[in-house]
């Protein structure tokens, strides 16, 4: 944010030679305001969260992500995901609604399934699954560039949001469409700005 100030600062200047230096100052504070103003519906990527994500995800409503029990097949869950189009279920334990178990991805089947020849028909989720103390999560008050620098830096693609239980989850593709939103919105206010349309 602070880059993008500096770069229309200098834009101003560069397209405004002569300018009284107080009429700068006091052009250069209202871009500061408008750009920082708490009514504006964009919050700022310092200021996005993970609950905002999970919020502007239509099908996203507590419970109901996409789940299994530790006690499925590997091929029931694989079918899941194939028929949801998805990468990942959640895995609950057994009979337990919310309290986590793991993870089961594509990757997990590959690796652990596919790879080592185990049929998924007599495969448990449990005995292939990223198990819960292994298992990488946010917080739906974690900021969502702390969110993406943690799946960039994993390698992962999926990440439960829990905050004491489950309360859903987030793939790196919301999140890389939360910040091109936040970003977008910020550069259309610059330029209304800059062109004066800013009232």
């Amino acid at each position: 944010m602070q880059g993008l100030l500096r770069t229309v600062k200098l834009a101003i200047l560069q397209h405004s030679p002569g300018r009284d230096p107080a009429a700068m100052k006091k052009l250069f504070l209202r871009v500061s305001c408008v750009t920082s103003s708490p009514i504006m519906h964009h919050r700022g990527l310092e200021n996005t969260t993970v609950e905002d994500v999970l919020m502007t995800k239509e099908e996203e409503r507590v419970g109901s992500w996409l789940w299994c029990s530790a006690d499925d097949s590997v091929q029931d869950a694989i079918k899941q995901m194939a028929q949801q189009n998805i990468g990942s279920l959640v895995v609950l334990k057994p009979g337990e609604k919310q309290l986590i178990a793991g993870i089961i991805t594509e990757r997990d089947y590959l690796k652990k399934v596919a790879a080592a020849g185990r049929p998924p028909k007599y495969t448990r989720v449990g005995d292939v699954m990223t198990d819960r103390h292994e298992l990488i999560t946010v917080t739906s008050d974690t900021n969502i560039l702390q969110a993406m620098q943690l799946m960039t830096e994993n390698h992962i693609r999926h990440v439960p949001v829990v905050d004491g239980k489950m309360i859903g989850m987030i793939s790196i593709t919301d999140v890389v469409r939360a910040v091109v939103e936040q970003q977008t919105g910020e550069v259309k206010r610059l330029n209304e700005f800059i062109r004066g349309d800013y009232y």
